[in-house]
């Protein structure tokens, strides 16, 4: 057998790598599947029953396509590098999705294909909007908002608004959060299918919610316009204007759709309305767009007609699962409750044993200082008890001290009382010395009258003699008169007229004895009178110092100013 004759041997399977909102698949798919093989397998590995919203759609040249499910796919202008790769997406949008989206995989899918289309800015939205929408997205990520486990900061990682938006404000990411939090703490208690139905069902109200784009032109030499194909029939834009149509056909209103080669045609069930013919540059685009027409068209249809016996079982099952789910959140939330009135009576025990345990701390140490104290105080009070001793000494020897000085104190008062007597005795006795000197220096200046008296009279008595003895014509007296006597005296030489020898010396002689006795008892006196003043100086000193001790006692103190004693010397002038 020729070698040569051999025929290469054909794989009879291919990778295929699904990728899903969510997940990525890989399967082994056999090679002669055909398109709808594969997208009931990938259908039937992520549970997913509503399948005619959905398709496989892969990447060709510049632009996508949708898997044929009547043909074989690798007969179809699918990459040829495998694992070949298919995005399993939304292909049909429902008009009113909380009616028509009935299994929750199949809302959980239409959630995040029409999340990334308004981040990716392939749907229009207003920050507003934005800030809502992202706050019912968080609500179905992250559950209920409990601001102990959802800080600051918790949203950094996700992307939750278009970049449009943040360029549009001069708002940092915190300020962001912040708005988006908010919102987000409303929404307590709603289930993560229930968020992201409130999210479709506010996203369904955008205007390029479900609408797919296509450029086209009306003829073959006019402007560039836009063909928008959604779930409620075909919509013409201008090219810079997505939101406002120019003109739309509704599917109810749309008799017939066929194009040939490049040229559409839409025929309005209304005869009298114009046929609208547009173009379009690629085959592909056509068949793409006549592709998506019939589909949309086909679901606009079957939305009007009584429910199919699979999809009331569907509506059914669904329904009973969102009773049960119900039930079981309701559950939940009782046990979710339970259980935080649980953790914060918990919280409330430990708290409360903690402040026990603090409590009892405190009160050990309190109970150590009472102790400290108590020794101290004890200590305190023997100190005390000691210096209240040592004081009742102090104050016995006070007493006694205060005592000897109350004695002292008699004693000096006596003794000043005795220098006050003597202080007077000495005044009087200078009074009486004054006197006398007084008195004396009267007698001498008698006595000195008398002898200036006698001087006089021996001056006269001389002076007369000698006229006697000088006259001698004079006749000579009696013998028997005193004249006579003194003459013959002198003429005989035996007596002289003098008054000193005798009397004059005599009277002399006595007022000096008695001026030299006045002047020993007035110098005596002075001595005296000093003694005494010193001894009253010393005893004022003494009772100064000692005037804070007999103030209390109202002891009247008794000052004396010394006597007045005259300094000169008392004496008799003698000539």
């Amino acid at each position: 057998m020729s070698i040569l004759g051999l025929k290469k041997k054909q794989p009879k399977t291919f990778k295929v790598k699904v990728i899903t909102m969510d997940a990525e698949v890989e399967f082994s798919c056999e090679v002669k599947w055909k398109g709808k093989d594969l997208f009931d397998l990938v259908c039937r590995t992520i549970g997913l029953r509503e399948t005619w919203f959905f398709g496989l759609r892969y990447i060709v040249k510049d632009t996508y396509a949708w898997l044929k499910m009547e043909k074989r796919v690798l007969d179809q202008e699918v990459p040829k590098e495998f694992p070949i790769t298919f995005h399993f997406l939304a292909k049909f949008f429902p008009e009113k999705v909380e009616e028509e989206l009935v299994q929750e995989i199949t809302q959980h899918l239409f959630f995040l294909q029409v999340k990334k289309k308004i981040l990716d800015e392939e749907i229009f939205c207003s920050p507003e909007a934005c800030v809502l929408l992202a706050s019912y997205a968080v609500q179905a990520k992250y559950g209920d908002y409990d601001p102990n486990f959802h800080k600051p900061g918790f949203l950094s990682q996700d992307e939750l608004l278009p970049k449009r938006v943040l360029m549009q404000y001069q708002m940092t990411a915190d300020m962001w959060e912040e708005k988006i939090t908010a919102w987000y703490a409303e929404h307590r208690g709603i289930a993560r299918d229930e968020a992201e139905m409130e999210y479709l069902k506010i996203a369904q109200d955008l205007e390029m919610y479900g609408v797919s784009y296509f450029s086209i032109t009306q003829n073959k030499r006019d402007t560039d316009l836009l063909l928008g194909v959604d779930a409620q029939g075909l919509h013409i834009y201008s090219p810079n204007n997505k939101l406002n149509p120019n003109k739309s056909f509704p599917w109810s209103g749309i008799r017939n759709i066929s194009y040939s080669e490049k040229e559409f045609t839409i025929k309005p069930l209304d005869k009298k309305k114009e046929v609208f013919k547009f173009y379009s540059s690629q085959l592909r685009v056509n068949k793409l767009i006549l592709q998506l027409c019939i589909g949309n068209h086909d679901l606009f249809m079957r939305r009007r007609k009584v429910d199919t016996i699979e999809v009331q079982q569907m509506k059914a099952q669904a329904k009973e699962e969102k009773a049960r789910k119900k039930v079981e959140r309701q559950i939940l939330a009782r046990e979710k409750q339970m259980r935080e009135e649980a953790e914060r009576a918990k919280e409330e025990m430990e708290r409360r044993l903690f402040q026990l345990q603090d409590e009892a701390r405190l009160a050990n140490e309190a109970l150590l200082r009472s102790e400290e104290t108590a020794d101290l105080l004890a200590e305190k009070a023997q100190i005390a008890e000691e210096e209240a001793k040592l004081l009742a000494h102090k104050a016995a020897e006070a007493e006694q001290e205060r005592q000897r000085l109350e004695v002292t104190a008699l004693k000096t008062k006596e003794e000043k009382r005795l220098m006050e007597q003597k202080m007077r005795e000495a005044e009087q006795l200078a009074v009486k010395l004054v006197e006398q000197s007084e008195r004396r220096l009267k007698e001498a200046d008698h006595l000195k009258q008398d002898l200036n008296e006698a001087k006089d009279a021996e001056r006269r008595a001389k002076q007369k003699l000698l006229e006697i003895t000088n006259f001698h014509c004079t006749p000579p007296p009696p013998p028997d008169s005193a004249v006579f006597q003194l003459m013959a005296a002198y003429s005989t030489g035996s007596c002289r007229m003098d008054f000193k020898d005798t009397d004059m010396k005599r009277l002399s002689m006595e007022i000096e004895r008695e001026r030299l006795e006045y002047m020993e008892k007035s110098k005596h006196l002075q001595d005296q009178l000093k003694e005494l003043k010193s001894e009253i100086e010393s005893l004022k000193l003494e009772e100064q110092q000692q005037g804070g001790l007999f103030a209390h006692r109202g002891d009247a103190r008794v000052y004396v100013d010394p006597p007045y004693i005259p300094h000169s010397n008392v004496g008799v002038p003698v000539s």
